[in-house]
């Protein structure tokens, strides 16, 4: 494999009715396999083994923020990884101080599995790490496989909210996570393969939008085009545009002229160096 596989298992936002939460899987051409934020309740459970991948195929998760729709899976997904594999390996979880913390308190409610929690990681009744939490700082790369590494960067949303910038083999995935239209994600989105940004709504609701910390597709187009990516795909949608998402591909059209596409569940994109 010399692509990067990206599959989308939810792509509503908080509030959709129709849509699983976010969550984004990353197989890349070295074997490396990524999960961009974890969905809630079984849905990230549920939509992996719908295309075929187990909750033990996953070893590394980059996360954007603390919102539940985006972490509230996670303890489901490493409860069913230590009842499956009860001797593999730790989930590792790579976000800000702001979202760890967030997590462990999670973790600590809902005690899955997981008996024994500090500022390390998780433990199951057997001593047995489950959970390993690893901050990361923006800007600084995190080497996650022979040939990826990922960067974060500050975004417009929560306290501690980052986006993602992921390299394997020369090509270039960035994820927005939950945000207002950033200029920081344009700078870290610059020359990407492909950039998946959150467009909640379209520009119409743009005031509305922002003041839920959220993005339009109108600037998701801005930002594509002011990054100069080569294609862009829209997700995080609100329930209004679920059926008809072609005002969203309309609305990015008017700043951005690459391939846009919005993501449904289970949608899946393959990213090459062309």
């Amino acid at each position: 494999m010399t692509d990067v596989n990206v599959t989308f298992l939810g792509t509503g936002a908080g509030n959709c009715i129709y849509r699983n939460h976010t969550a984004i899987v990353l197989d890349c051409p070295d074997g490396t396999r990524l999960l961009l934020d974890g969905s809630s309740g079984n849905s990230l459970l549920r939509q992996g083994a719908a295309v075929g991948i187990m909750a033990t195929d996953f070893d590394q998760v980059l996360l954007t923020h603390n919102h539940a729709d985006h972490m509230g899976g996670l303890p489901f997904l490493q409860g069913q990884r230590t009842m499956v594999n009860p001797d593999g390996p730790p989930l590792r979880i790579y976000s800000t101080d702001e979202s760890l913390d967030s997590l462990r308190s999670l973790c600590e409610a809902t005690r899955m599995r997981s008996i024994s929690i500090d500022k390390e990681g998780a433990k199951d009744h057997e001593g047995r790490p489950v959970f390993q939490w690893l901050p990361t700082l923006a800007s600084r790369s995190v080497e996650l496989g022979t040939s990826t590494h990922a960067t974060s960067f500050l975004v417009d949303h929560v306290d501690g909210a980052v986006g993602w910038r992921v390299e394997c083999n020369g090509i270039s995935v960035v994820f927005s996570g939950d945000t207002r239209f950033s200029n920081g994600l344009v700078t870290a989105a610059k020359g990407a393969r492909l950039l998946i940004h959150e467009a909640l709504t379209t520009g119409e609701d743009g005031e509305a939008t922002r003041n839920r910390l959220h993005s339009t597709s109108a600037d998701a187009g801005r930002a594509a085009a002011m990054a100069g990516v080569k294609e862009l795909v829209m997700t995080h949608i609100d329930s209004s545009l679920h059926a008809d998402t072609q005002p969203l591909i309309d609305d990015a059209r008017k700043y951005f002229d690459g391939p846009i596409s919005v993501a449904h569940d289970l949608y899946a994109v393959c990213v090459g160096n062309g």
